[in-house]
């Protein structure tokens, strides 16, 4: 394969999370005295502490906790609900395939260290990446590109050669600001391809990704 390194996402690409995300943003409004009747109120592939303010404005919350305060507490809720996340269909045959042709690879993930860590431990997935970055190591969160373009830093690769797997828009934007190839995978993004219209490759799995496809990226 042509790419010097893939730099994939975790929640939503790696892993089915999301839903289990709205569970932990859920259990922290109804704390505050807010029922949410089933929905999902956060923002998809937004960080947890800038989803904060807009979730507290669409629900009228009134509290003294920050943001970061927040935060800490709805890792707390999903930290319990991990067992409820499940892996992509065919990702783990996908990053095989890219390790047999010594395609070094990166996870580049807006989620704190201690559930990245936990994540990887509970899927055994530690094995597979060159390097971790967390959102705690950068300024900016995605739609900014800073993530994607530490972890093309960390592996000594130019962002031109790197690839990303993504499945939220703020993501592909993100590895396009970076100067990077992006394939958006859309199983669990709401909405039509249009909305990925930015991306090089749009797929519904990971089945629908060949090395030919991505070599053919390359080319562009």
């Amino acid at each position: 394969m042509r790419f010097a390194a893939v730099i994939f996402d975790l929640d939503g690409t790696i892993i089915k999370s999301e839903e289990v995300w709205g569970k932990a943003f859920s259990a922290v409004l109804d704390s505050l005295g807010i029922k949410t009747d089933g929905s999902d109120p956060h923002t998809r592939g937004v960080s947890i502490k800038y989803n904060w303010p807009s979730i507290l404005e669409k629900h009228n919350v009134k509290t003294d906790k920050t943001a970061e305060e927040l935060e800490v507490l709805t890792y707390t809720e999903y930290e319990k609900l991990i067992p409820q996340v499940k892996l992509n269909d065919g990702v783990l045959e996908f990053m095989s395939t890219l390790k047999e042709n010594s395609t070094p690879l990166a996870l580049a993930t807006s989620t704190n260290w201690k559930i990245t860590d936990k994540i990887l431990e509970h899927f055994k997935l530690n094995d597979f990446f060159e390097n971790i970055t967390t959102g705690e190591e950068v300024d900016s969160p995605k739609p900014a590109p800073d993530i994607f373009l530490t972890a093309a830093e960390k592996l000594g690769v130019d962002p031109r050669d790197c690839l990303v797997i993504e499945d939220s828009i703020s993501g592909v934007i993100a590895a396009k600001e970076a100067g990077m190839k992006v394939v958006a995978v859309t199983g669990e993004e709401d909405g039509d391809d249009d909305n990925f219209k930015d991306a090089d490759l749009v797929v519904e799995g990971f089945a629908q990704i060949s090395l030919k496809a991505i070599d053919a990226l390359d080319q562009d």
